[in-house]
């Protein structure tokens, strides 16, 4: 670190510790906290500084600007230059690293709705006609129409019976009988067809179903060759001389077709950049890395090509990994904050959060660690990195996640809390801070 950034963060600790205002908000008791504050030196110039509502202003990009951002497609390259420009004007050392990706079939209605398209449908096609609900499987003259069904038992067939009677395109939409609402997705058939056939998301089947009637335009689009990146930004050690190696906070910023992505992952990828505007100059004995995945909707994608091109340096360098996964949901039963590790067993990054939970009075909130994959620590957990997830989820199990995951309703109007938001940024902010201070 140069001197002049060395100065800059004795100068940001001291003016927190020194400042009543800030000390005082600091030990205060936080919002959802179960007890006052017992804090750490440590901890005072990331609890008095980190804003929920400034990640807000960056979810705001995310989500209601760039809107769903699917891997490998100009949406996720939209918000990958937002995010490098945002890293490198915190002055962090700023890199890109593409990776390939699976081609990407999807759908337009009306300019508003995004859906999935079959890839055995036709592909690159606009159609504008009247749509008809198809009830009971009673089968009208669909000529120059667009047949709509709902909850149809199986793809295929519906779809061919509808474009032997004349359809110009068929939408299959869901209604899940669960609380869980169904997503996006694009249809599997079992052969080619000649029209334009897509998978809606239940919020829009229902407003479609609602409508009764109307003119739909539909364009479906091949995404092919196509090309994703992880951003990877990092800050030194504040002390050079000796290597006490890597503390990583990431998340995901791609999302689902059709969804808006501000809970999964824009929570966790904009917990990260005021993470790293708070801990850009602070002391410390380890550097701070952040590394945000594209393609993890897809499996992990871009976190395993990270992983893999490690060397065993490189991995014994890094000493703990803080996944933030869906960190600010407002669904109000998800008042637990999981430390989800993939064997269920403790390690360093299970170990701070919990100590940074007692420490600032938010321990009773916090639950585990229990076992459990589906994000990106997994690849790191395999190659025997301490590394976990933090989420909040129901209380009855990290599997309860809010109805509207992965659907057009997951917006920053319908599913984010700023408290929750304001929790997450304290307890990952304190507990990376701590491990990127020590000497070990």
């Amino acid at each position: 670190m140069r001197r002049r950034d060395f100065l800059a963060a004795a100068a940001g600790v001291a003016a927190v510790v020194t400042n009543p205002a800030s000390a005082l908000a600091a030990t205060e008791q936080r919002p959802g906290a179960a007890g006052v504050p017992d804090l750490n030196l440590g901890d005072f110039p990331v609890v008095a500084r980190v804003r929920a509502r400034k990640a807000l202003e960056h979810l705001k990009v995310l989500s209601d600007k760039i809107g769903p951002r699917i891997g490998g497609t100009a949406s996720e390259h939209r918000a990958r230059d937002y995010l490098v420009r945002e890293l490198k004007s915190l002055r962090y050392q700023v890199t890109t690293q593409p990776f390939t990706v699976p081609d990407k079939y999807l759908a337009d209605i009306n300019g508003r709705w995004q859906a999935g398209a079959s890839r055995f449908g036709a592909l690159g096609a606009t159609v504008k006609a009247p749509f008809v609900e198809v009830v009971d499987g009673q089968l009208p003259d669909l000529t120059g129409k667009i047949a709509f069904y709902v909850n149809a038992p199986a793809g295929s067939a519906p779809t061919h019976a509808a474009i032997e009677r004349g359809a110009v395109a068929v939408i299959l939409g869901r209604i899940s009988a669960t609380a869980s609402k169904s997503s996006a997705f694009s249809p599997a058939l079992d052969r080619n067809v000649t029209v334009p056939v897509i998978g809606l998301a239940q919020a829009h089947t229902e407003k479609l179903r609602a409508q009764g009637t109307g003119e739909l335009t539909i364009t479906t689009t091949h995404h092919p060759n196509l090309t994703s990146y992880n951003v990877i930004a990092e800050r030194p050690a504040t002390f050079p001389w000796r290597d006490n190696g890597v503390v990583m906070v990431t998340a995901h910023y791609d999302s689902v077709p059709g969804s808006p992505g501000a809970n999964d992952d824009g929570s966790g990828t904009v917990l990260c950049l005021e993470l790293a505007r708070v801990l850009r100059y602070l002391p410390t004995h380890k550097a701070i890395r952040f590394a945000l995945w594209g393609s993890e909707e897809q499996g992990l994608l871009g976190s395993r090509y990270y992983v893999n091109q490690l060397t065993p340096e490189e991995i014994a360098r890094i000493k703990g990994v803080f996944q933030n996964d869906m960190v600010a949901t407002s669904h109000d039963p998800a008042t637990a904050y999981w430390l989800l590790s993939v064997d269920g067993a403790n390690n360093a990054t299970t170990a701070e959060v919990r100590a940074a939970a007692q420490r600032l009075g938010y321990d009773p909130r916090v639950h585990g660690p229990v076992a459990r994959g589906s994000s990106d620590h997994v690849p790191f957990h395999e190659k025997g990195m301490a590394s976990a997830n933090f989420s909040w989820r129901g209380e009855g199990g990290p599997q309860l996640l809010e109805p509207i995951y992965h659907t057009p309703e997951d917006t920053i109007r319908d599913n984010i809390s700023l408290e929750r938001l304001q929790v997450s940024l304290e307890l990952i902010g304190a507990a990376a801070y701590r491990l990127a201070s020590r000497r070990e």
